[in-house]
């Protein structure tokens, strides 16, 4: 047989069913249900990068908690890069650094749980992380089985110094490790969508970054000169991949990568932000230090009309409808017939927003939906003033200042 036929099989064999009788069982795999709805949860890199240790999880985890956070569905608790030591020990096993968390990362995840909130760890598929620490590439099922025992609940996977590497080959052994290990963990693919990983993992993970790292702006690109890389905007994230909505839903989503609500933007911006990654079933992430968090900042988090929105059972993805002179519409399919709209004004002026619903006809080609203004009537929901707004019997009406939105909720009446 070929090179080239073996590495093929090679590279299918995760996915090929073997027959039992008349039973067709799969080998390995993600485990199925543990994200039907987009996860929500917080992350360490975007504030502190590798600058982590016990005292800063825990006092977030305990602010989770009694700010309301975890009230509002976030529950997941995120370590991301730099929190193994440099070397893997005697036997090959990650270990913890011993500096940053001196009570060790199982005391840690422990602590995190009882508090009711579920942990999650980071590592990269990679000979090594992007921050220099070990890297599981040829350590897969040593690793899975080290977090199955101690007891997390997410995996974040990187796609750092990976030369050479597939990557479907290289997320699916990650994922058959999990599932071979036992413990059910959301494993979330950071791939960074160079490989459209929409097109293959669905099978293999739970999400799937589909960009390159978010920065805390609104349509920027911030080129990094030592790397020779970018970070994006999130107005710039949303329009980097198109036509992969079709790609999303319950248990396997697009990850527009994690928020930077309340990390230096104008509180109208992470309005914006946290309205756009609710609208397009993005996980919510968050990424600020909740112990310096402003009553704005936390209100944005924890709005529960847009939550709703992102946590919507439909699982749909939303989509830009229209797009005129800076001022777009965004359209989200809900379940019950209902479809939440944004205006959002990418413009540095106020615009007018002037919609008049009997001359718009909204399809969702990719999922089979319409919203028909002229045969069916809706009543309409601020979701940001939490307030009714009339019905689309009448056209809606208002001014939108730079860099802002309105959020509408459209109830089948």
């Amino acid at each position: 047989m070929k090179k080239t036929t073996i590495n093929f099989l090679l590279l299918l064999l995760p996915f090929i069913g073997f027959s039992q009788g008349n039973k067709v069982t799969q080998i390995g795999g993600k485990f199925d249900g543990l994200a039907m709805t987009p996860p929500m949860g917080w992350n360490s890199w975007n504030t502190f990068e590798t600058n982590i240790d016990e005292k800063l999880i825990k006092e977030t985890a305990d602010i989770m908690v009694t700010s309301g956070m975890e009230a509002a569905g976030y529950n997941y608790i995120v370590l991301d890069d730099g929190w193994m030591a440099k070397e893997r020990d005697k036997n090959g096993n990650l270990v913890a650094d011993p500096v940053k968390f001196p009570s060790g990362i199982k005391a840690l995840i422990d602590y995190v749980h009882s508090k009711g909130l579920k942990f999650g760890l980071y590592n990269c598929a990679g000979t090594s992380t992007c921050a220099g620490y070990p890297g599981t590439r040829g350590y897969e099922y040593q690793d899975a089985r080290f977090y199955a025992s101690l007891g997390i609940d997410f995996l974040k996977y990187d796609w750092c110094n990976t030369a050479g590497i597939n990557a479907p080959e290289a997320y699916a052994t990650m994922s058959n490790a999990l599932k071979t290990a036992g413990r059910p963990i959301v494993f979330s693919l950071c791939e960074w969508g160079d490989n459209k990983p929409w097109d293959w993992a669905k099978p293999i993970g739970n999400l799937w970054r589909i960009s390159g790292d978010i920065y805390p702006c609104f349509d920027c690109e911030f080129h990094h000169e030592e790397g020779n890389w970018s970070s994006w905007g999130f107005m710039k994230i949303l329009e980097m991949r198109k036509d992969i909505r079709k790609f999303s839903g319950p248990d396997h989503w697009n990850d527009f990568d994690m928020l930077e609500v309340g990390d230096g933007m104008t509180n109208t911006e992470d309005k914006a932000h946290f309205t756009m990654w609710s609208m397009m079933a993005s996980p919510l992430i968050a990424g600020n230090d909740f112990r310096k968090m402003s009553k704005e900042t936390l209100a944005i988090l924890t709005n529960k009309e847009l939550i709703a929105v992102n946590q919507d059972k439909l699982g749909i993805q939303g989509f830009k409808y229209s797009s005129e002179d800076g001022l777009e519409v965004w359209v989200k399919p809900l379940s019950d017939d209902n479809w939440a709209i944004t205006f959002v004004n990418r413009s540095d002026v106020t615009k007018k927003v002037n919609f008049d619903w009997k001359k718009q006809l909204i399809k969702d080609a990719d999922f089979n939906l319409e919203a028909n203004f002229n045969t069916t009537s809706y009543k309409i929901k601020n979701l940001w003033e939490n307030k009714e707004a009339g019905n689309t019997k009448k056209a809606f009406v208002a001014n939108l200042a730079s860099h802002d939105v309105i959020t509408l909720k459209l109830i089948k009446i």
